[in-house]
This record gives C-alpha cells, structure tokens and sequence, in this order.
C-alpha cells in the first residue's frame, strides 16, 4: 500500500485505539471520512507507506505522537471568524450576561487561541473582561502553547482587521496587538484572566459552571455518539439560562439534548439553556 491508498476502516480503527490506549488522546469517534482525510496526510508528512509503521513510530516516539496531534486536529480559524457570530453576541447575549456580578465563559477546542482572543476583545470593549474568567480548553498541547503566546503571523492581521470592523469592533484592531519581526502579538492583558487547560470532549467530564460555552466549528468532526456527549457536557456546565454558541454549519437536531435548549439565533447558531 503507498501513502495516498484508501485506508482500510481496520487499519483506522487499530491505529486510533493504539494511540488512545498510549497516549490517553481519543479520536475514536471523530467523523470517519474527516479522519480518513488526516490519516492519509499524516501518512505523506512523515513518508511512511502504510498506517502499521506509522504506528510503530508514533507509539514509540513522544515527539512524533505530539506532532500527530496536528494531523488529527482542526486548527484553520481566524480572528472574529463568522462576523455575524459577535456581533449577535455583543447586541443579544453580552448584555443578559452583564447582568451578573461575575462571568465565567468556556472556550472548547480554542486551538491556537483566534476565538479566544477574539471573545477577550469583545469582552473588553463591553466593559466586561475585568470580571470574565476564561477557560481556554483544547487537546493538543502545541496548539494550547501558541494560543497562550498569541503570536500570529503578520500577514494574517488585514483579515483580522476587516473581521474586527464586521463584527462592530469599537476601535482599531492594532490597538490590541503590537508587530515584532514577521508576527503580532496580542495584549498580554487580553488573557490575564484567561485559564489555558487541556481537556477532551471525548474522554474529559465537566470541570466548572459558566454563563457561556462557545464552541464552534468542533463538533462537525465528531460521529453522532460524541456529539451527544459533548453537548451534554455543555449543557451540564452551563448555568440555568446560559448560553451555548455552535458554529455556522453547527445544530442540536438529533441531539439527546435537543430539547433542553431554545434556539435564540438560528443564523448564528446561538442557544439558550431552559
């Protein structure tokens, strides 16, 4: 078999169990095409001409594990992805959460840090973050550490920019970062009150009660068994009446949870805890 050959749904199922079984990351029951896709790339990176002796390598190297967590993880997003999203957010959600004395929001699956970053800002500019406690939350270490640096390559700052000013951004974006080198580098006080944690939707359980979970783009990469899982993990975090937000081409239809939610926002797909 050469590296671009369809995998057999065997030889996936070993490969994921064996590296569930050494490194307790579980991918089991992530979207099997979506997994298929990564595996083959996986298989052309590191130049191994069937799925057993990429096997044999992740198990016995850390490194190579490490590096495999990007092949098995999504990490394309962007700063104020999906405008529309916060701006939804900042005339429908932030000011029923000001009502608090204290917010705690969930960011799961943050990756490298843009939605973070991005939740932090809107925060600020609605005079909420001093008393926002963020839970950053993502299985891949790397991704964790770049989100906690919140360097991001310079060339990617006129889409943040355009996305800030759609989303209805009180300022200029550049007030929030400064350049260095071929990089920005956000505002150390954007996450000050940020908490950066690994956790999994697949094998983790629920570690606080929050106002908000915002989780988008994450759960289109997961079978119907741990999609039923991760939204009961949210809802169960999430204070009575708090909020969930899904990505674009996210929903609860089908759900087990489905019915303990009222849709708020369907373009936007912004939920609300009964």
């Amino acid at each position: 078999m050469n590296a671009t050959s369809e995998l057999t749904e065997l030889e996936i199922d070993l490969f994921l169990e064996a590296f569930f079984r050494r490194y307790r990351h579980d991918f089991r029951r992530y979207a099997r095409p979506t997994m298929r896709r990564r595996l083959q790339l996986a298989l052309q990176h590191f130049e191994c001409q069937s799925l057993s002796l990429l096997q044999h390598l992740v198990l016995r190297d850390a490194a190579t594990a490490a590096e495999m967590l990007g092949y098995l993880t999504v990490q394309v997003s962007n700063l104020f992805r999906d405008p529309g999203y916060y701006l939804a957010l900042r005339q429908q959600v932030l000011p029923l959460l000001a009502t608090y004395p204290s917010l705690k929001v969930w960011v799961a699956g943050c990756g490298a840090g843009e939605e973070l970053y991005s939740l932090a800002i809107l925060l600020h500019e609605e005079d909420l973050l001093r008393r926002t406690l963020l839970y950053a939350t993502d299985v891949n270490a790397e991704a964790l550490r770049r989100a906690e640096l919140g360097v991001y390559a310079i060339d990617r700052a006129r889409t943040f920019s355009e996305n800030y000013r759609s989303a209805g951004g009180k300022a200029s974006l550049s007030d929030y970062y400064t350049s260095a080198y071929d990089g920005i580098v956000f505002d150390r006080q954007l996450r000050e009150n940020v908490v950066f944690s690994d956790h999994s939707l697949a094998t983790d359980s629920v570690f606080a009660e929050v106002q908000l979970v915002s989780c988008r783009n994450v759960l289109i990469y997961f079978d119907a068994e741990l999609k039923n899982r991760a939204i009961g993990l949210f809802h169960d975090s999430l204070v009575r009446k708090g909020f969930l937000a899904l990505g674009s081409r996210e929903n609860l239809r089908g759900t087990s949870r489905a019915d303990d939610f009222i849709q708020i926002d369907r373009p936007n797909r912004i939920y609300r805890k009964r």
